[in-house]
């Protein structure tokens, strides 16, 4: 009854559940937590550590230090477990407190305090049953420590679960939102390809007879004119009016006109066909220049202020693979080095002497067991700051500003290339010191002499091409 009356009973469920939980993240750490500040010296009485606890319920335990070095950890619950047994107030309140923490010396878990709480926890219950419920020692600082209530740290770790379920539920549904948009995108842009494929066949079909039908038809009108050495008035009149002379020489030049723009537009229907292949259910084995040339091309429109793309192709075998997802791969990477460009030259001015630069390299990649086809595409933008480098591939992260990026293009081109096609997408990104060689040096590996900025990003994607015999 005396120790009952001396020391309050621990908090309940509801009572803990009360204390206030800061807004946490998945990248939350232990010093997010309330922690818990109570050093006692081991010379100290244990009355003194009864009065601690009783002047406040909260303390999950006290840390005992030792000529100012941890000694250890004694929790409220070891604490009043000991005094409570018969005659355990009259031993162990008149003497130092280390007398106390040798009967109730237990494992002490001890972590710093930049641990990730969801770290923390699967620690916390790979602990003995005997101590599983004992307050975490957590060092601020070198000599520098906090108690952490384990109830608080579940209770924490609990909301980030939930946090978690829910995030993975939103990119669950947002990505199957951006797939079935894709796809319908894809079959749209299928249908509207197919049906403008039958008259672009027939200009393009019909423009070596129109041609040859304009050079007979002037052949005619010259030999005419040699022969005849005085027209009929008539003929006259209508000559001056149509100004056959410079018909006779533009004609050409219209008919080539009509022709290149014919043979450009067949090209962008076979553009859009490649890139509407979304939805495709095999691997089939495409031409990894065609998908590439396909996406610029409808990427002519914005590759504006004279932004420059080199190809450097060498010879590739055909690679299995979805071509259209590959488009949307190739689609979304270009894009990107679109934006940054853009934001470059806005930064700089279109009279820069910088020159915005894409290129775009491809090759086989020969390893011991196996053999990669590579496509890298490159450009000379601000890059990629190294902070965030490592979260570029997370799905709805993206640094642009609201209503510019959704944060999913590079996390579905990642999930396209290494789970559809089993391949590797890498990234490199760098910022050149000042005085430092301006010549962008990717992975050891230097792009051309002439490709100069001060900075620069490059993915790489990786398509595996087979066992090597």
């Amino acid at each position: 009854m005396l120790v009952k009356q001396e020391f309050p009973c621990e908090l309940s469920v509801r009572e803990m559940s009360e204390v206030s939980m800061p807004a946490l993240g998945l990248e939350s750490t232990l010093q997010e937590l309330t922690l818990h500040d109570l050093k006692i010296e081991s010379y100290q009485l244990g009355k003194e550590l009864i009065k601690a606890f009783t002047d406040n319920p909260l303390l999950p335990g006290a840390i005992l230090v030792e000529g100012g070095q941890l000694m250890g950890m004694i929790s409220r619950r070891r604490f009043l477990e000991h005094l409570s047994r018969p005659y355990g107030l009259e031993l162990f309140s008149p003497r130092p407190v280390k007398t106390l923490y040798r009967f109730a010396e237990t494992e002490v878990l001890v972590m710093p305090a930049h641990t990730l709480i969801v770290m923390a926890a699967r620690r916390s219950l790979q602990r003995s049953p005997r101590s599983l419920y004992e307050p975490i020692v957590v060092e601020i600082e070198p000599q520098v420590y906090r108690l952490l209530d384990v109830h608080q740290l579940l209770v924490a770790q609990s909301h980030i679960h939930e946090l978690t379920s829910r995030l993975l539920n939103e990119q669950t549904k947002a990505q199957m939102m951006q797939t079935e948009k894709m796809a319908s995108l894809g079959r749209l842009v299928a249908e509207v390809a197919h049906e403008i494929r039958n008259p672009v066949n027939c200009i393009g079909g019909n423009m070596g007879f129109l041609s040859n039908y304009s050079e007979d038809l002037i052949k005619l009108v010259s030999a005419y004119e040699s022969q005849v050495k005085s027209a009929p008035p008539p003929v006259t009149e209508i000559k001056k009016d149509i100004e056959l002379d410079f018909l006779l020489s533009d004609l050409p030049k219209v008919v080539e006109s009509i022709k290149v723009s014919a043979e450009r537009l067949t090209k962008i229907v076979s553009g859009l066909q490649n890139f509407s292949h979304m939805d495709e259910a095999k691997r089939k084995p495409a031409d990894l220049h065609e998908c590439i040339d396909s996406t610029l091309l409808i990427l002519h429109n914005r590759l504006k202020y004279n932004i420059e793309v080199v190809k450097n192709y060498s010879e590739l075998p055909p690679v299995s693979c979805y071509s259209g997802q590959l488009s949307q791969v190739f689609m979304n990477l270009i894009s990107n080095a679109i934006d940054a460009l853009m934001d470059q030259i806005e930064a700089q001015g279109t009279h820069s002497a910088w020159k915005p630069r894409i290129e775009i390299t491809t090759g086989i990649q020969e390893t011991e067991n196996s053999n990669w086809a590579f496509v890298r595409i490159a450009d000379n933008g601000p890059g990629i700051p190294p902070e965030i480098q490592g979260r570029i591939f997370d799905s709805f992260f993206t640094t642009k500003p609201m209503g510019k990026g959704t944060g999913l293009g590079l996390a579905i081109s990642h999930q396209i290339v290494t789970e559809k096609h089993q391949g590797k997408l890498n990234l490199c990104s760098r910022t050149l010191e000042p005085g430092e060689d301006d010549t962008l040096n990717i992975d050891s590996r230097t792009v051309t002499e002439d490709f100069q900025s001060t900075t620069g990003t490059e993915f790489e994607i990786l398509l595996p091409l087979g066992l090597v015999a």
